[in-house]
């Protein structure tokens, strides 16, 4: 079915409330491969009830109905207006960011509403970018979480939206970086990211890949994405959680599990900018990353 526009920026998800526990951010830190070493008391925070901290980047599976990933759970369009539907096999994730106005719980409930907040075309037999929103809010109403998400829809272009209107991505500095850590995968990351509720078969089942056009399952987008959340902590924050505001980045190369990351950083006052490569296979992963600091 052909994307819609512009009746496709009025489809919503209705208010979910969920909750999380603390064996939910256990998972999800062990997921992005924390508590590989056991002698690491830092990492040992994230994946221990003891004195659990939450990664930043588990906003976006910890309401597993709507993890980041258009279209938003549940979404449905405006009374009138005709309702998108999406080749799914030909979807990738584009971009991601999570802002935290606060720091979260290690346990919670919160209500999550989302929608589409733009479209661009990019042609026929070129595919559409679509963008969505998603916010959680406290028992309140006080707003907690916002995420922000690109999806590339492979097979959807040529609906005769805009052509352009996307936001323009966050510069890599030019200079040389101000530290560089390698983060190796493990050959089965994939089977144990997706237990925190990213199911995807492009990432578990080999034939899916291949109807995917990928020779072998690839390593979820957002798992790549919590690695380096956690590399930012690691290599520029000493792990406190409560330093970071935001965390962004542009996916630009799929990643496979094993593949070994090399992750340049860069501060600069609030602004720590970061690149991720894969040096065996000659590839950026990720481009345009950016966190910034409160």
């Amino acid at each position: 079915m052909p994307i819609y526009y512009p009746d496709i920026l009025q489809q919503k998800s209705a208010p979910k409330t969920f909750s999380y526990v603390e064996k939910d951010v256990m998972l999800y830190a062990v997921g992005v491969g924390m508590g590989a070493d056991p002698l690491n008391e830092q990492e040992l925070d994230f994946v221990y009830e003891k004195r659990l901290k939450v990664l930043p980047s588990a906003v976006t599976v910890l309401a597993t109905a709507n993890g980041g990933f258009w279209p938003p759970a549940n979404s449905s369009a405006s009374p009138g207006s005709r309702e998108t539907t999406l080749d799914y096999t030909a979807v990738l994730h584009g971009e991601q960011k999570v802002e935290l106005h606060r720091p979260l719980p290690p346990s919670g409930a919160f209500t999550v509403t989302g929608g589409v907040t733009g479209a661009i075309d990019k042609g026929k037999d070129k595919g559409a970018i679509l963008f969505n929103e998603s916010v959680w809010t406290d028992a309140a109403g006080e707003k907690v979480v916002t995420l922000t998400t690109s999806s590339f829809a492979r097979a959807d272009g040529g609906f005769g939206g805009p052509s352009e209107g996307a936001p323009k991505p966050h510069p890599t500095p030019t200079r040389a970086p101000d530290k560089t850590i390698e983060i190796a995968t493990r050959p089965d990351q994939c089977a144990i990211y997706r237990l925190s509720g990213d199911t995807n078969p492009l990432h578990i089942d080999p034939e899916a890949a291949r109807v995917s056009g990928f020779d072998r399952p690839i390593l979820h987008g957002l798992c790549t994405f919590g690695i380096t959340c956690r590399a930012v902590l690691q290599a520029m924050l000493d792990y406190d959680t409560d330093q970071m505001a935001s965390h962004q980045l542009r996916w630009s190369s799929p990643v496979y599990p094993g593949d070994v990351f090399t992750i340049d950083l860069w501060r600069d006052g609030k602004e720590i900018s970061f690149e991720v490569h894969v040096k065996a296979r000659g590839v950026t992963v990720v481009k345009n990353g950016l966190t910034v600091v409160r």
